[in-house]
């Protein structure tokens, strides 16, 4: 009997150490709510000194504190590190908040995120300054990249739309009100048409309109017709197109200039137009030509692009640039145009160059990181902006079928601007393909 019962012990400890082993790669918020959190704390709670000692992060504490250190405590002055003022448990890692001691500053401490990563046994550790004198410590327990998923509280709304996860859990929003423009790069399957239905799923749920630039004859938005104020599928209807949007823009300053204000948002929400997103598929369509002849009007599109970039953030008229290359290569104004497009989401791409064009203007050590992202892994990203900010990110895997769904459920929120009635695309009837005549 008693044999019997040992057996029955060794069962349950291996169908519980397989069950672990199943959760920690089926289901690993589980399995980091379960083991990995209290494993990591108490990790985290026992080493903490001794790791910021070892990575360089302490300082000789203050002249009082080591003078009640030597003749009230009888103890040796040591140096000191920084405070922990908080530590917080998340679904998908810890987050530690720590106060700086005079002498440190939050670089020091994230040249040392590496360190820190393999001393407390977390996937990544991020720094991030929360105010003056205080850093936080976001560890990631597992790779939340490798199966994305938006938590349910990120919703579109106002003009803010989440798109990504980043590699510390929290989600990537595009805020066209803090970051008007946005440029996106990517080479084939890497991701970006992906990263362009997530974005357009989530505008065609706020009361925006959306205006699409596709030159490759519409192939990739123009199964959003529903919810499109104005579609261009060649390069000439863009350039009437961009003309038409200058003008509106224009249109829109001599209506702040009658009220005296001086942005779109200021206005009473009677008299306030209605926001526009400008969705340029494939950019560098708009700035190749065939022929010298067709270089005028080349130049004249772009220049409008330009002057978009550079005034159209004030009267609500934003613009989202997808491309695979983008650089003065492209010809003139490109360098102009990019200069105007703040954010920055860069997914694989195949070569340095063109990471370069993206972020090595305004995060060089981004850089790095982009040229790091493997080709079975698309939807992985690097976004940043002109703050020198950035951070690897990953969309939510998403069919055209679901966002073109989602384009008709609010097709009713396309709102009717007589200007682009001219560029208002028609619902098409998209004939079946045949069925093969030979047998498989």
């Amino acid at each position: 009997m008693a044999d019997i019962t040992t057996w029955f012990e060794l069962g349950g400890a291996a169908a519980g150490a397989g069950g672990l082993r199943y959760a920690k790669y089926r289901a690993p918020r589980v399995y980091w709510s379960a083991v990995g959190l209290p494993v990591t704390w108490g990790r985290f709670t026992w080493t903490y000194p001794s790791t910021m000692d070892v990575c360089g992060l302490t300082v000789q504490p203050s002249g009082f504190r080591a003078f009640m250190t030597r003749n009230v405590a009888r103890r040796e002055v040591r140096p000191v590190p920084p405070k922990v003022r908080r530590v917080r448990p998340t679904s998908t890692g810890l987050r530690v908040t720590l106060r700086l001691p005079a002498g440190l500053e939050p670089a020091d401490i994230a040249a040392s995120a590496e360190r820190l990563r393999h001393a407390f046994g977390v996937h990544s550790v991020t720094v991030m300054e929360t105010k003056p004198g205080h850093v936080e410590l976001r560890m990631t327990g597992y790779d939340v990249l490798t199966r994305v998923k938006m938590p349910r509280k990120a919703i579109p709304r106002d003009l803010i739309v989440p798109v990504a996860l980043r590699e510390d859990g929290t989600v990537f929003e595009r805020d066209y009100r803090k970051v008007p423009h946005a440029l996106t790069l990517g080479a084939n399957q890497s991701g970006k048409s992906m990263y362009q239905r997530n974005l357009i799923k989530g505008l065609a749920k706020l009361p925006v309109g959306l205006v699409g630039i596709d030159c490759k004859r519409g192939v990739e938005q123009s199964r959003y017709a529903p919810r499109l104020s104005a579609l261009a599928t060649d390069r000439d209807s863009a350039g009437q197109l961009i003309d038409a949007l200058v003008t509106e823009m224009e249109d829109r300053f001599d209506q702040l200039a009658l009220y005296g204000v001086s942005d779109l948002w200021e206005l009473p929400e009677e008299l306030r137009p209605v926001p526009l997103v400008v969705l340029i598929d494939e950019v560098a369509e708009l700035f190749l030509v065939m022929s010298k002849k067709d270089e005028p009007a080349r130049d004249h599109t772009v220049m409008q692009l330009v002057r978009l970039g550079q005034m159209a953030r004030a009267v609500g008229i934003y613009l989202e640039a997808c491309g695979q290359r983008f650089g003065s290569d492209l010809g003139k104004g490109a360098t102009a145009l990019r200069a105007q497009l703040t954010g920055r989401v860069v997914h694989r791409v195949n070569d340095k160059q063109t990471a370069e064009m993206g972020l090595g203007d305004i995060a060089p050590d981004a850089v790095v990181s982009v040229t790091g992202i493997r080709a079975d892994r698309p939807g992985v990203a690097v976004a940043g902006d002109a703050s020198g900010y950035w951070s690897r990110i990953r969309t939510p895997e998403i069919t055209p079928d679901q966002a073109a769904a989602v384009c008709r459920e609010f097709a009713h929120l396309t709102p009717e601007l007589p200007f682009l009635v001219p560029f208002r695309p028609t619902a098409r009837t998209v004939p079946k393909l045949a069925a093969s005549l030979t047998a498989p």
